[in-house]
């Protein structure tokens, strides 16, 4: 069993950053790691991966203002955000699973998850 605690949401500037981190109970070594969002009024939605194998995966929409990041021997995932839009407000969540591509953005992929952090994006 794992336990995931995300941290480091808030409030910020369209244009801003902010750095998300997801601290696991227990090893993440195994597993493969996801950020996803729920904006306001929406389905949660996948935000970017970094698999057991060392490939990271984004979401088009992030492309190059996001980028994730794990330490397996802290067992963390972070997720630095860069160049922050009103439209990346939403609940942002930690997961671990194990998928292959195709079912990569799925949240039933996921065996765990974290409570959330809130990112609100100022325009």
């Amino acid at each position: 069993q794992v336990q995931l605690v995300e941290s480091g949401g808030g409030l910020v500037q369209a244009g801003g950053s902010l750095r998300l981190s997801c601290a696991s109970s227990g090893p993440i070594s195994a597993y493969d790691m996801a950020w996803f969002r729920q904006p306001p009024g929406k389905e949660r939605e996948f935000v970017a991966a970094f698999r057991r194998n060392n490939v990271k995966y984004y979401e088009d929409s992030v492309k190059g203002r996001f980028t994730i990041s794990r330490d397996s021997a802290k067992r963390t995932v972070d997720l630095q955000m860069n160049g922050l839009k009103f439209e990346d407000t939403g609940l942002y969540y930690c997961a671990a699973g194990s998928f292959i591509l195709s079912t990569m953005k799925l949240t039933n992929t996921y065996y765990y998850w974290g409570q959330g952090t809130q990112v609100t994006v100022s325009s």
